[in-house]
């Protein structure tokens, strides 16, 4: 019996093919974040996290509340601040007292951050490009970014706290 979510059920082995497509699900994006976080360590100094936050950081103007920003990433709270404070020793981000309230913290982005971020998104976009996106035809991309859609807002609206802003 499975036991998901409160709910005690009859489990539904995976068959043969299910079995291979969830173990290459799981090695293929072990492996394709190890690399694309290895490939930006190697050449800028930086985490594909510490990635993901300026990114993150850019599409907003430039600034986030640090709530706001370990749920656009589903990392915890406390994980997201060990990071800025890191970055902020790195001079890439800096934190403030939110102008909305003042209660909330804000992560802002600093101008070295967006010029590094402006550097490290080639190196990026094209380990995108060349562990993933060239090595699928544009029907199974498009149908991987359908199914992983789905898996995240299924999984969103079982915990709303954790909905990405």
């Amino acid at each position: 019996m499975g036991d998901i979510g409160g709910e005690a059920r009859e489990t539904h082995w995976l068959d043969e093919g299910q079995q291979r497509s969830w173990r290459g699900l799981v090695l293929g994006s072990q492996l394709l974040f190890d690399r694309l976080d290895d490939d930006l360590r190697r050449h800028h100094g930086l985490s594909l996290v510490e990635f993901e936050i300026l990114v993150r950081l850019s599409e907003r103007g430039g600034h986030l509340r640090m709530a706001q920003l370990a749920d656009s990433l589903a990392h915890s709270r406390s994980r997201v601040t060990h990071t800025i404070r890191r970055m902020e020793k790195a001079e890439l981000v800096e934190r403030a007292d939110s102008p909305d309230d003042g209660r909330g913290v804000v992560a802002i982005m600093t101008e070295r951050g967006r010029l590094l971020l402006e550097n490290v998104a080639p190196t990026h976009v094209n380990g995108v490009r060349d562990y993933i996106v060239d090595l699928a035809t544009p029907e199974d991309f498009e149908a991987l970014g359908r199914v992983m859609n789905a898996v995240a807002d299924h999984l969103i609206a079982g915990h709303p706290e954790m909905e990405m802003r």
